[in-house]
């Protein structure tokens, strides 16, 4: 026996095509491309498999894993003492990174005592007095660190997120910017230039345009400073970056890996060849839900397993609460047990550069970068970031992405779960917590959940709850075929139970006499017919028929889609059709006007 033959040796390699040509002949007759070509809302086109015929040429300078990763509190600061409190509490529950909110002048000793700066990351959200306290936190640091490199963190004084968001720029800031980089100069691990982007995807953008934006928004600060004598080499060795984190994991890891890359490439164009700066991410806004909000805490470490392979620095996850609550100790330690548990027993940080030579990341990240930097060079020619904010240009291009997500996630071809897919029927949720869609600014960017639309058809629900002290009642009536009954009454169940109403579970009748004259006369408000499409050919009209002529004022739904005999049944009394290319904000907000209309119940 040869041991030194090679495993599988005797088998003749596989091509790609002869791949392909094996797929297309399981498909038969199908379109490759678009049953299996995954179309992402960046444009770009990924494949369903990679072999070695698929050898790239791999970005450079997309980052580190880091092994020593800030897991990063956001401590609101409404005194130096509570601060403190929260700071030391925050410490104690394993947070290695604080993130200060600092909105009036405080004592940094007294906000930082019993804070080992050796060890723990301090960056600070800087509202008002920031060169007095900047002042005070350096002369602090140099007292009780052992190194000045040993101090790491950040100043964040919220230049481009807050003109992003508010409309209007404080141009004394580019001085308060110099300056803070003169202070800070001693101390190399401590960043006092920072730009965010986390604007751009909580306000619906897709990654490319997150990334290129935010490498503008880079381009814009280091052509300001330049005017306050700062070069660029300065600005690159001080500067802190925050990202946002999607729910897309593959796409995000690409988003970061991307980043870094750029802006390596941004810098060689200033003659930047060797700095260091970090890059944080903080999980998204856009991404969570107010109902089922406990699945928030899926959707945040799936997220910040994405930005940790992606190689960040540092991650900021909020708790999964924080938007319908005060944030409790609970939601706050849970939040940081994310990081810790991905750190300490998923072992994340703990293997270099993980994702590196995987083909499908890697091309993700190749794709991303090359979109990015075309984007990137289009804003740059029409007179760069200002210019294009100001022109309404970068609103403009993001507007249409959030309309396509919104449209997709009304569709539930873009599944969130609880909100739009399975539901939790047995949540009650205060009309109060949930809320309305409100006509924002198209000459600024408004962070926002992508579930509004939805969580406002949910708080008409409470709303008439509220009012009449009764859940809406919603009954799915079976008949015939067993198989597709049981298959759209599960389905309609998964529909309507986004509306917050009471659904029932299946009823099947033997009859379809029986199934219309009982649904008609119980106390339901909601009736769906579910059956197969050769019993709706024989049996839907009179179904109809024999419901209306019991009960003209119900909501009469038919789960399908059978366009052979849809005007008839229309005629007859029918409401409409849910199926899966049904829009289920349209769907439930007619039902929910009829129900309304019956209760003689208005809203404004």
């Amino acid at each position: 026996m040869d041991t030194h033959k090679k495993l599988f040796s005797e088998f003749t390699p596989v091509t790609k095509q002869q791949w392909i040509e094996k797929v297309n002949t399981d498909l038969k007759g199908e379109d490759f491309n678009r049953k299996l070509v995954w179309k992402n809302l960046n444009d770009i086109d990924f494949q369903p498999f990679y072999n070695e015929d698929d050898a790239l040429d791999f970005l450079t300078n997309t980052g580190e894993n880091a092994q020593a990763l800030v897991n990063y509190r956001n401590i609101e600061v409404l005194s130096a003492e509570s601060g403190n409190n929260l700071a030391l509490k925050a410490i104690n529950e394993g947070v290695t990174g604080l993130l200060f909110n600092i909105k009036h002048a405080i004592s940094v000793d007294t906000l930082l005592k019993g804070v080992n700066l050796n060890k723990v990351t301090i960056s600070f959200v800087l509202n008002n007095d920031i060169i007095k306290f900047a002042k005070d936190f350096f002369a602090f640091a140099e007292q009780n660190v052992i190194d000045n490199k040993s101090l790491s963190g950040y100043f964040d004084l919220g230049l481009i997120s807050n003109y992003v968001t508010k409309g209007s720029i404080d141009n004394n800031l580019f001085e308060v910017l110099a300056n803070l980089l003169k202070l800070g100069k001693e101390f190399s691990n401590f960043k006092t230039i920072t730009v965010s982007g986390t604007a751009y995807l909580d306000s619906g953008s897709n990654q490319v345009q997150e990334v290129a934006y935010t490498l503008n928004s880079c381009v814009y600060l280091i052509e300001q400073l330049s005017f306050k004598d700062i070069d660029a080499q300065s600005v690159f060795n001080n500067l802190h970056v925050q990202l946002a984190i999607g729910p897309e994991y593959f796409i995000e890891i690409g988003k970061f890996r991307a980043f870094n890359s750029l802006l390596h490439e941004v810098a060689k164009k200033y003659g930047v060849t060797n700095f260091s700066h970090i890059l944080t991410a903080k999980t998204a806004v856009w991404s969570k839900s107010v109902t089922d909000a406990h699945t928030n805490l899926l959707r945040a470490t799936t997220e910040a397993m994405s930005a940790i392979l992606g190689n960040v620095d540092g991650v900021l996850i909020d708790p999964y609460d924080k938007a319908f609550n005060d944030v409790s100790d609970f939601s706050n330690r849970i939040a940081t047990n994310i990081s810790t548990i991905l750190k300490e027993e998923s072992y994340f940080g703990n293997v270099a550069n993980p994702v590196d030579g995987s083909y499908y990341i890697e091309e993700v990240s190749i794709k991303i970068a090359e979109k990015a930097l075309n984007l990137f060079k289009a804003i740059e020619e029409k007179g760069g970031f200002f210019q294009a904010f100001e022109s309404g240009l970068i609103q403009t291009q993001i507007a249409e992405i959030r309309q396509e997500k919104i449209k997709l996630i009304s569709q539930r071809r873009l599944p969130m779960v609880g909100v739009n897919k399975y539901p939790n029927l047995m949540e009650k949720v205060s009309s109060k917590v949930l809320a309305d869609v409100s006509e924002s600014n198209s000459k600024l960017l408004t962070p926002r959940r992508a579930s509004l639309e939805i969580e406002a058809l949910r708080k008409i629900t409470e709303k008439l709850v509220e009012a009449t002290g009764k859940r809406p009642i919603v009954e799915l009536t079976s008949f015939g075929n067993l198989t597709m009954r049981k298959a759209r009454a599960a389905f309609s169940y998964d529909f309507i139970g986004v509306s917050g109403f009471d659904v029932l579970q299946e009823k099947s009748y033997d009859s379809v006499k029986q199934a219309a004259e009982n649904s008609a006369k119980s106390n339901s408000d909601v009736v769906v017919i579910c059956s197969s499409d050769a019993d709706y050919d024989e049996s839907a009209l009179a179904f109809v028929e024999t419901f209306r002529r019991i009960n003209s004022e119900k909501v009469l739904l038919l789960a399908g889609n059978p366009s052979n005999i849809i005007d008839a049944l229309t005629k007859a009394g029918l409401d409409g059709c849910i199926h899966l290319k049904s829009d289920v904000i349209q769907i439930i907000a007619s039902v929910q006007k009829k129900i309304q209309k019956n209760n003689k119940i208005v809203y404004s």
